[in-house]
């Protein structure tokens, strides 16, 4: 099943916690601090899959997470590092951030690697608070939180050369005879109902064409299949727009698809533009090629898609209107770019009715992570509040004495002397 957007929502997983934990060996009555740290959570990263052309795995798949960190251990092991989660998207696909409404990536280089959610820092073991005043540290912080995001993603196809036209003009049959597609053919309106893409080729050069489903008046503002799929075109060098000649009046056909294109917009009336007058296998069609071409100018070549009359002509003229693309760099292996910038300062202080609330990555790690009864580890809580400023900022709001501070899961009493 063909699906050109998908919204998702990715997961960094989550740090590991670090712990408190010391050396217990016979013949060492004072073993010193040995928790290890947590391990890192994964990422979420979108890695560009040249064999894919639709988003429809992520049809059912709505939620992607990474893994999370392992916790750390004694004897100062550290936890093991979540596995990321790489999830493979098609070539042009672009992401939206749903937050912000923000296009954060256009993804067009086979193998580009993203990095959509980051995996949380793993908390730091006691082990790692000693110091020449603390030799007994009852301190560890618990593993961040990995990032979250809700992403739309959506397709639009990469292709030199896109076939436009009112439905039934024989755009899939044209398609298959400029090259070696096999799309589903019907001689009645509206038989393609997704994009369908081919490669022509011509002595050793090849083009991507696609064949966009048929246009039918209203089709910029919704109407039909239309605006579902014009999108697809904006990437293309050339159009071919594809007349059925027919019909009564293929100018006016014309005309309707020219409006369609113009209130599309996105510089579609301005691409190069070819005209395939198609189907002059029949008789009435073949009576009216020469007026319609005199009509359309030097752009207009008389074709037909089901014998091949012409046909060659016809693919000539597309690659001399397209010349070779510049070669891009294929991406650096093991380069992932990351799309979501960190913050600033990492922590707020508000005021509530029943106390303050402080919130914070880090901060709220600690107080989670500390041996509440030991007044070296609550000392040293007092202090990082210190040197963060957020004491300052409780105060500048009006802390005092009994005052409830809440830090993530924590409620402590303030005192003169810092949180309990």
């Amino acid at each position: 099943m063909f699906l050109d957007r998908a919204r998702i929502v990715v997961k960094g997983g989550s740090g590991g916690r670090g712990i408190i934990s010391f050396r217990r060996e016979a013949h060492v009555p004072r073993g010193g601090p040995d928790g290890g740290d947590g391990g890192h959570g994964g990422s979420v990263v979108l890695r560009v899959d040249s064999g894919m052309t639709t988003l429809s795995d992520f049809r059912f798949r709505k939620t992607l997470e990474a893994q999370s960190g392992g916790d750390g251990g004694g004897k100062n092991k550290s936890g093991k590092a979540g596995t990321d989660l790489v999830v493979r998207v098609p070539e042009g696909t672009i992401v939206v951030d749903r937050a912000t409404s923000e296009r954060v990536a256009d993804l067009m280089t086979p193998d580009e690697e993203i990095v959509v959610a980051r995996g949380g820092q793993g908390g730091k073991g006691n082990a790692r608070f000693v110091s020449s005043t603390r030799r007994v540290p009852r301190i560890a912080e618990d593993g961040s939180p990995g990032e979250s995001h809700e992403l739309d993603l959506e397709l639009k196809l990469i292709a030199d050369v896109g076939l436009v036209g009112l439905p039934n003009a024989g755009k899939s049959s044209l398609l298959a005879a400029l090259t070696r597609a096999t799309p589903k053919i019907a001689a009645y309106p509206f038989t393609t109902l997704t994009p369908n893409l081919g490669v022509a080729r011509l002595e050793d050069r090849e083009l991507v064409v696609a064949d966009i489903p048929g246009l039918i008046e209203g089709a910029h503002s919704g109407v039909g299949l239309g605006e579902e799929f014009l999108r697809h075109i904006e990437r293309t060098r050339l159009i071919v727009h594809v007349v059925d000649l027919a019909l009564a009046d293929p100018i006016a056909d014309i005309a309707v698809v020219d409006v369609e294109l113009s209130a599309y917009g996105r510089g579609l009336m301005d691409r190069p533009r070819l005209f395939a007058l198609n189907k002059l296998d029949l008789f009435e069609a073949r009576e009216r090629a020469a007026a319609i071409a005199a009509i359309l100018g030097p752009d207009a070549i008389a074709v037909s898609a089901v014998t091949g009359e012409l046909v060659p002509e016809l693919l000539k003229r597309i690659f001399a209107a397209c010349p070779p693309r510049e070669v891009l760099p294929a991406a650096v292996p093991g380069e992932r770019r990351i799309v979501f910038a960190a913050g600033g300062r990492d922590w707020t202080v508000k005021k509530e009715q029943d106390g303050f609330r402080v919130r914070g990555d880090r901060v709220e790690r600690l107080a989670t992570g500390i041996d509440w009864e030991s007044p070296d580890a609550a000392a040293y809580f007092q202090l990082l509040l210190q040197k963060n400023g957020i004491e300052k900022e409780l105060r500048r709001l009006g802390v005092g004495d009994g005052d409830t501070v809440r830090i993530g899961g924590k409620v402590l009493e303030w005192t003169e002397g810092g949180p309990r």
